[in-house]
């Protein structure tokens, strides 16, 4: 998803201007008419807020934000005042990029802004760090509602570098079968067939065929390669449309193993962020919203958004999820045993815990059974390369 400034005025006139996640400018522009709220504008992100500069802002680095938060809950808890808490922070803060949003934050706050408006005013701060600190403020508990926020950091965190872990033998193989073969074949396959030509020997028609689709490797290789650049980009362009990013992730999702793991992943992601909303004191229909816009699955957003407006209607969390036929029944069961126990949350994280275990597992399996499938594809391959380059020199050697 992109991010884009929205300027708009709620039912009391009064005019927010802030940046939100969408796939377009439309999409945001719906998303907040569909609230209730006047929208003035929405332009893709690339003005200046505040002061600062927007459209040159890199991501801010989760882990760095993060210590941030820690150092910060632990002045507070201490008992020193927000601004003072800062003034410290930004003395000791050697990330540059953080050292200029906090800055900017103790300006606004000192004339008169809530922090969490300030925070919201950067346009880089994730959407859920913000709404949490909103409403740890409306009730006077912004140290518990950072508590939680960080504690939904860390086992966020923990769980993407479990993730990349899981990921990085596959990947690496790939990279280097893909390196091998693309050697083979624009590189040993052509020199065997200027030996084969100074030879004038007859070839078996594997020979033949081989090298063949060598040379026309060799030759058509530069064209091939820029040509998978512009489909790639193109692909990236398209992907950012309403019907591209659509298309793909439908497509994403209904691959036989990963398009399950995706869902869960999701799953796992959405429940455990509405959780620490939740806890923090947010109503239910803000609290979707909020984790819905970090879902990274454009089906599975437009579902939790078709599942919020049904839950602002009246309709109970698990009947509107359920509705959508997005959710795993196991997860819209447990959730209809929250609503109806009373404690939601609590079953929410439960749910996250399930589904992050239910992803680590099915991805190691899926791990277990890719990795050998790539080796045996690449000995078949290579093997067979080899054998048709080598079986005419063999032959040649008997005769």
């Amino acid at each position: 998803m992109a991010e884009f400034v929205i300027k708009i005025a709620d039912e009391r006139g009064r005019v927010q201007q802030h940046v939100e996640q969408g796939y377009s400018e439309a999409e945001v522009r719906d998303r907040f008419s569909q609230q209730g709220y006047l929208v003035y504008w929405v332009k893709p992100q690339g003005v200046l807020t505040g002061g600062v500069a927007l459209r040159r802002r890199r991501r801010l680095k989760q882990s760095t934000f993060l210590v941030f938060n820690q150092q910060f809950l632990t002045l507070i808890r201490a008992g020193l005042p927000i601004l003072n808490s800062l003034e410290l922070l930004i003395k000791r803060q050697k990330d540059a990029q953080l050292r200029q949003i906090l800055e900017n934050v103790r300006d606004r706050v000192k004339g008169g802004e809530l922090l969490s408006e300030a925070f919201a005013a950067q346009g880089i701060i994730p959407k859920i760090y913000t709404t949490t600190l909103m409403a740890g403020e409306k009730s006077g508990n912004v140290d518990e509602v950072l508590t939680r926020y960080i504690n939904f950091q860390r086992l966020a965190m923990t769980f993407r570098k479990k993730l990349f872990v899981s990921l990085i033998y596959p990947t690496l193989l790939v990279t280097v079968v893909s390196i091998m073969v693309t050697f083979l074949f624009t590189y040993v396959v052509p020199k065997f067939a200027d030996l084969f030509n100074s030879l004038d020997a007859k070839l078996p028609a594997i020979t033949v065929f081989m090298l063949v689709v060598g040379q026309n490797a060799q030759k058509y290789a530069p064209f091939v390669f820029v040509g998978l650049i512009i489909l790639g980009f193109v692909l990236w362009r398209w992907k950012e449309t309403d019907r591209g990013a659509d298309r793909i992730d439908r497509a994403i999702l209904g691959l036989p193993l990963l398009g399950d793991i995706r869902l869960k992943h999701q799953v796992a992601s959405f429940s455990r962020m509405l959780s620490t909303l939740l806890q923090g004191g947010l109503p239910l229909v803000p609290s979707m919203e909020t984790a819905g816009a970090s879902i990274s699955s454009r089906r599975i957003y437009k579902g939790v958004m078709r599942a919020g407006a049904r839950v602002r209607e009246g309709q109970g969390l698990a009947g509107s999820l359920e509705e959508q036929k997005i959710f795993p029944e196991l997860a819209v069961e447990m959730i209809e045993v929250g609503e109806s126990t009373g404690a939601l949350p609590a079953m929410l994280n439960s749910v996250a815990e399930f589904y992050e275990e239910d992803v680590q597992t099915a991805l190691g399996a899926a791990m277990a059974l890719i990795e050998p499938m790539i080796l045996v594809i690449m000995a078949i391959f290579v093997g067979g390369v080899l054998i048709s380059l080598y079986l005419p020199i063999f032959t040649l050697g008997v005769h």
